[in-house]
């Protein structure tokens, strides 16, 4: 077999490359252009669009105090479902790397099951759940406990709920990943020391599992940021995020150049905090986990 020309071999990984790097760029590079030249054409009251160089839209939404208080609404949501999920995530992960179980993969399996199901059927199930004659409240009126409903439904509490819901498998996922590639001999190593099995797990176990944890809140508070299914779903009239702002303006007001600026203020924020987990962590941790 003929060798490679010595001046081809730099523009090979470009050649293997290519095919990603032109669906980037017809699939997201270009479009997010489209959405930044649009932000600055202006309505007009007609319904008409005027192209041109218009900071109306901007204007607005950064200086409009509404619009700050919904992305720090937004912003309370996305991290209470974080911590949510890796306090409540971090458990099954560890049982489903450590457990001894000789099926583990059934284990998994359950675990991605809720993958399966659409994502708005998992959120409206907690209408039937929550409701005034869901199962709870048909439940607590049978013992006794109550004499009629309790609303539960449509507040911030029950948004985050169905958030967690959706986004806990994700921090699960990535817990597993970072705790079953572990060396066990540390951890023997430490207990053979006169480490207890407590002192093992926050000397050896938890610290080398922070990646995993890092990554898995990372997705899920991107995912919950951007969301707008849920809070449309669960939430009540006061509880509306970010999303629901660019859903509202570009679904309901027809309004595409105020919608384009809502929406590349979400993505620039979300794009700093990438920027600073990728500087701090990167992005590998996150690939393992879908590896």
């Amino acid at each position: 077999m003929a060798s490679l020309d010595p001046q081809e071999k730099p523009l090979r990984p470009w050649a293997l490359l290519s095919p990603a790097l032109t669906a980037i760029l017809l699939l997201l590079v270009i479009p997010v252009c489209f959405i930044a030249v649009y932000s600055f054409w202006l309505r007009t009251a007609t319904g008409a669009d005027i192209a041109g160089f218009h900071l109306d839209n901007w204007a607005e939404v950064l200086g409009d105090a509404f619009y700050r208080d919904i992305l720090g609404f937004t912003i309370w949501i996305a991290f209470a479902t974080t911590v949510i999920c890796a306090l409540v995530g971090y458990i099954p992960a560890y049982f489903i790397a450590m457990t001894q179980f000789r099926h583990k993969a059934y284990l998994l399996l359950l675990l991605m099951l809720p993958f399966w199901i659409s994502y708005i059927i998992r959120t409206m199930s907690w209408i039937n759940i929550l409701g005034t004659s869901g199962v709870v409240n048909v439940g607590l009126q049978w013992l006794g406990l109550t004499d009629e409903p309790i609303q539960m439904l449509y507040n911030q509490w029950t948004v985050i709920i169905g958030l967690v819901h959706f986004l806990l498998p994700f921090m699960i996922l990535n817990v597993y990943v970072s705790l079953y590639a572990i060396d066990r001999n540390l951890i023997d190593a430490a207990r053979s020391l006169g480490s207890t099995p407590w002192q093992a797990f926050t000397e050896v176990t938890l610290p080398l599992s922070l990646p995993g944890l890092a990554a898995g809140s990372l997705l899920c508070f991107v995912l919950a940021a951007g969301t707008y299914i849920t809070p449309l779903v669960l939430g009540g009239p006061t509880d509306a995020m970010f999303a629901n702002l660019v859903f509202d303006a570009i679904i309901t007001q027809l309004n595409w150049p105020l919608g384009s600026a809502l929406s590349l203020v979400l993505l620039a924020l979300l794009g700093v905090l990438v920027a600073v987990y990728n500087r701090f962590a990167g992005m590998g941790q996150i690939a393992k986990s879908f590896g």
